[in-house]
């Protein structure tokens, strides 16, 4: 993992069960760091989004809600950046066999408009496939400059 600018790092490392309740409390835990770093209420949205996005792919799309599978979030973030890592154990998948929900013939298809949320609501967005099986995805993103200089405000403010 790619050390993180922006001061001293925080780390938060959970084995979920493949289970919707699973992806409330990967939000819970995300969002929590997302708030302690700075993000105003309509980041955290979006942040909230891709992390639930991103988990029900990996429960119900990559392990199909094995209860012998389990699903990996990692969150480490500090002053300015939030980095996630989701890992499944199902069979992974080609970003390029995703249908474009965009495309006139895929309207009405619930396929790959997670996906689309989670590129558009993240800084950064990376898919690979893990070895023997299941994927990674690792998501991150960064404060606004406005943010971060009312994040440090209210740091020095605050102590």
């Amino acid at each position: 993992m790619a050390d993180i600018e922006g001061g001293q790092k925080q780390h938060a490392e959970h084995l979920l069960d493949s289970s919707l309740e699973s992806v409330d409390l990967a939000e819970e835990i995300v969002l929590r760091a997302a708030r302690d770093i700075g993000f105003d209420e309509d980041d955290q949205h979006r942040v909230g989004i891709a992390v639930r996005e991103c988990m029900v792919n990996a429960v119900a799309h990559g392990n199909r809600y094995s209860a012998k599978k389990k699903v990996r979030l990692r969150v480490s973030w500090n002053k300015t950046t939030l980095e996630i890592d989701i890992e499944d154990e199902g069979d992974g998948f080609e970003m390029g066999e995703v249908p474009d929900p965009r495309d006139e013939a895929n309207l009405m298809r619930h396929s790959g408009r997670g996906l689309l949320m989670i590129r558009a609501f993240m800084d950064e967005i990376e898919y690979r496939k893990r070895e023997p099986k299941g994927t990674k995805v690792r998501m991150v993103k960064s404060l606004r400059p406005a943010q971060a200089g009312n994040s440090q405000m209210a740091t020095k403010e605050g102590g």
